[in-house]
């Protein structure tokens, strides 16, 4: 494997996110709480896959059983964000996505109303999306002590 020559091009292999939440308000304006209480918000995304789903079964053909996005819903909260369909989900809040069944996954995106979330995109996805990064280091000389 090569190395990184400085002033080309890298390929950004994880994207960092937030996704601030909607708060869910009935025909009155007031928020509607969930049976413990607590205010609900959406996200505006749809999920799919985990380490309890055969993804050899998935309708998108995913190669493994990571969580991805399977649904933004236009102008909501994941489309604000900059979240994609097919992106596959790494990292919510600090937990770990990679090894996850569907369940947890959804418990942990409902947790919280803001999510500070990880995901990875397709280099050529991303490259159209306009998030091609630069390196702007500069080869170090060689010092000799």
């Amino acid at each position: 494997m090569a190395a990184h020559i400085a002033g080309n091009t890298l390929e950004c292999l994880s994207i960092p996110l937030e996704l601030k939440k909607e708060p869910v308000v009935d025909e009155k304006g007031s928020h509607v709480l969930g049976p413990d209480g607590k205010p609900q918000y959406r996200c505006g995304f749809k999920i799919g896959g985990g380490i309890d789903q055969d993804h050899t079964k998935s309708p998108q053909g995913y190669p493994d059983n990571g969580i991805y996005v399977t649904f933004i819903q236009a102008d909501g909260p994941a489309a604000h964000s900059g979240l994609q369909v097919h992106d596959k989900i790494l990292q919510v809040n600090g937990h770990d996505f990679t090894m996850v069944t569907h369940k947890k996954a959804v418990e942990y995106i409902m947790r919280k109303p803001t999510l500070k979330m990880l995901v990875f995109r397709q280099a050529s996805r991303y490259q159209f999306a306009g998030l091609r990064l630069r390196s702007t280091l500069r080869p170090m000389k060689r010092l000799i002590y």
